[in-house]
């Protein structure tokens, strides 16, 4: 019961799939709105290197990712499912 408890309470975010060319690994970029200390709104982005089993995804694709184990140097993250596909 605790190990559900603590698999739903991980990170998930939507982003961007702005790279496609390794090997079952994509790179998502996430924009986050943050107010900043003296009010203003200000918008940050972050690239993270996603896990994707099958190569399913193509730049452009909208995607929900979701913080797992680490699986390489730098990617911690999986693919969920894919929001929407590029037009």
């Amino acid at each position: 019961m605790e190990n559900e408890q603590q698999r739903n309470s991980r990170k998930t975010l939507v982003g961007m799939v702005v790279s496609d060319k390794m090997d079952k690994t994509i790179v998502v970029e996430v924009t986050m709105s943050k107010r900043s200390k003296f009010r203003k709104v200000v918008k940050t982005t972050k690239r993270y290197k996603v896990h994707d089993e099958n190569n399913e995804c193509e730049v452009g694709d909208r995607v929900e990712i979701a913080e797992t184990r680490h699986l390489s140097k730098d990617k911690y993250f999986r693919l969920v499912r894919i929001v929407e596909k590029k037009k």
